[in-house]
Parts: structure tokens; C-alpha cells; sequence
């Protein structure tokens, strides 16, 4: 679905006043794109079943600038619900931004996520939860009888996820599902952009968090139409990549750019060696032995090359401090 267009005339919801994080037990947050007919049950069901644990709890809905009523009509559910919460994007932002901002502003020491279509289903916030509290960090939903079209969606889901546990090392059955539970501490300290909120489980394992799965229910569609298509694929693949490289290339950037020195280097010697070894055996100048030696010099060059962005990309790591203890703070708990 295409960006929304900014409706300028729509009224601005209030901004979510502050609570002492001591106050709220459990946030549930809620990105919200031109979700209009199933916010009213949505907001029932978690209001039923989260509500229904008898802890403090909120609901922090973010549209993302929807461009039909999903505002109007958070804003009347609001009017009988004092839990629920809205952030409203000045434009269409996307979703991991959404994440990102409910992240910001939810208070609770537990922070839930979940879609707005209704297929995820809240009656599994409580063993979210309950999971949680057996010492994990983070809980993940898994789709295990996912209620989507084989081909357009489970299929590239699959392959997608065997891909993220290939390359990152953690394995999680389903990375697209968007209920899971989270420790606040995982979420405060997991910078996310682009389209990312599907790696969190991935990023959280890399400060140490304790990871679990629960098999979730998924529903089928009632409303709306789905805001991924086969593009979907390529992103993923571009966040993987870009992901691969802020965990493993950020922290050893020589250790990469040498492997990538290695073979200009390797041919390099190659020629250089058989350039000498003809002009010194040749009775005369031998034009290949010439062009042998001067083909060399290109490669050696780019291998240099490669070195000196290498040392160049080392002396920027550690001028940003991005591996400091500021910035990385692994978790620890007994």
C-alpha cells in the first residue's frame, strides 16, 4: 500500500502524558496503518485479556499517519478506556518506525507487540508473559498454523527465516511475527530503523538476552488487505545484510577489508612473479612479460587500497565509541 497522504485537517490526539514506569506493569504496543474496522475488537480483546490479569497495564496504539478513520476512531475508544494511549507521526513513517516510537514512550516493565488486523491474537499476551517470567528476556510468537496464502507468504516466510538463522546464528522459527514480549531494558537499549522490528529477537541475543518462543494462534484476515507483497522479500534480504554488517563488520572492520585485500594481494604476487620470471628469461623484451608486470601494479594498488579503508574504517569505530560501554550494554542477570 502506498505512502498516506497527510490529512492536516485531522485533529491531533493529546500527547501521552508521562507514568512512572513503576505504575505500569505491561504496555502493549500497537503500530496502526489504515486499521479502521478492526480497532474497536481489537482494543475488546486486550482490554478482556490483558486487562483480565489484574496488573496495571496500557495500550499505546501509533498511527502511522492513517489515511482513513483509524484516528477518530482511537480517539472515541479512547473516550472509555483511560489504559489507552495514541502517538500520532506528523507522516507515514512505516512500521519499525512505529516500533520504535512505542518503544519511546511505553512505560510498562513488560512491553508487548502486536499487529492491528486482527491475526494476532491477544488471548496470548498471558502465556507471553508467563513465559517471560520463567527468566527470558524475550518471548517470540510463533505461527505455527499460519492462516496466510502458501505462496505469496509462508513460503517466502520460510525461506526468510532459515535465512536469518543461517546468517545471524539464531534461530527462530517465525521473525515476521509481530507478538512477542519484551523486558523493557531489551527494548531501551536496541537502536532499530529501516525495516528491522522483525530482527529484534536476532539484535536482543546479541546483548546476551535469554530468548524463548511460544507457538501462538494466527487468524485469518477479516479486514483490510495485507501491507506486504513479494517486495517484502527483497527488504528483508537488504535488512539481513545491512544487520550482518552492523553486528560483525562494525566490531572487526580491518579483519573484513583485509579478506577483501587478500586476493588483489594474492594475484598481484601471482603476476608480478611471472612478469619477472619472463623478463628475465627472455632473450629479448617479451610484450607479455610487459603487460604481465604492469597488470600487476592495479592490483597491488587496490589490495593497498583496501588496507588503508580497513585502518580508515577502524579509526571511525572507535571515534563513534558504538562499542563503548555506554552504547553496548550487555544484559546480565544471575
Amino acid at each position: 500500500m502506498g505512502r498516506a497522504t497527510p490529512d492536516l485537517s485531522a485533529p491531533m490526539p493529546p500527547a501521552p502524558a508521562p507514568l512512572p514506569s513503576t505504575s505500569i506493569q505491561i504496555s502493549v504496543v500497537v503500530p496502526v496503518f489504515n486499521e479502521e474496522e478492526s480497532l474497536g475488537s481489537l482494543q475488546s480483546e486486550i482490554a478482556e485479556h490483558v486487562g483480565g490479569m489484574g496488573v496495571p497495564w496500557e495500550v499505546l496504539y501509533v498511527d502511522d499517519r492513517s489515511s482513513d478513520t483509524s484516528l477518530k476512531v482511537l480517539l472515541e475508544l479512547q473516550r472509555g478506556c483511560p489504559e489507552l494511549r495514541i502517538v500520532r507521526f506528523r507522516r507515514n513513517y512505516g512500521q519499525t518506525a512505529a516500533m520504535a516510537a512505542g518503544f519511546e514512550h511505553a512505560r510498562g516493565d513488560i512491553v508487548v507487540t502486536l499487529d492491528a488486523d486482527l491475526q494476532n491474537d491477544p488471548a496470548d499476551i498471558p502465556q507471553l508473559i508467563r513465559k517471560l517470567a520463567e527468566g527470558f528476556d524475550i518471548v517470540a510468537g510463533w505461527r505455527k498454523n499460519r492462516q496466510d496464502g502458501l505462496w505469496l507468504r509462508r513460503l517466502p516466510s520460510r525461506m526468510a527465516n532459515r535465512a536469518i538463522g543461517w546468517f545471524t546464528g539464531t534461530r527462530v522459527h517465525d521473525t515476521g511475527c509481530t507478538l512477542k514480549a519484551f523486558r523493557r531494558e531489551v527494548v531501551q537499549n536496541l537502536p532499530i530503523y529501516a525495516d528491522q522490528h522483525r530482527f529484534l529477537p536476532v539484535l536482543a541475543a546479541g546483548t546476551g538476552a535469554r530468548l524463548a518462543e511460544v507457538v501462538v494462534h494466527h487468524r485469518p484476515r477479516i479486514y483490510g488487505e495485507s501491507k506486504y507483497g513479494l517486495g517484502r522479500a527483497l527488504r528483508v534480504l537488504i535488512d539481513l545484510l545491512s544487520l550482518k554488517m552492523i553486528s560483525s563488520f562494525s566490531r572487526r572492520p580491518l579483519h573484513y577489508f583485509a579478506l577483501l585485500a587478500a586476493p588483489f594481494a594474492l594475484i598481484s604476487m601471482v603476476f608480478l612473479a611471472a612478469g619477472v620470471r619472463d623478463q628475465t628469461l627472455a632473450t629479448h623484451r617479451s610484450f607479455w612479460g610487459h603487460a604481465i608486470l604492469v597488470t600487476s601494479i592495479p592490483l597491488l594498488m587496490a589490495c593497498v587500497y583496501f588496507l588503508l579503508l580497513g585502518l580508515l574504517a577502524e579509526l571511525i569505530v572507535k571515534a563513534s565509541g558504538m562499542h563503548s560501554r555506554r552504547f553496548f550494554r550487555p544484559l546480565v542477570r544471575d
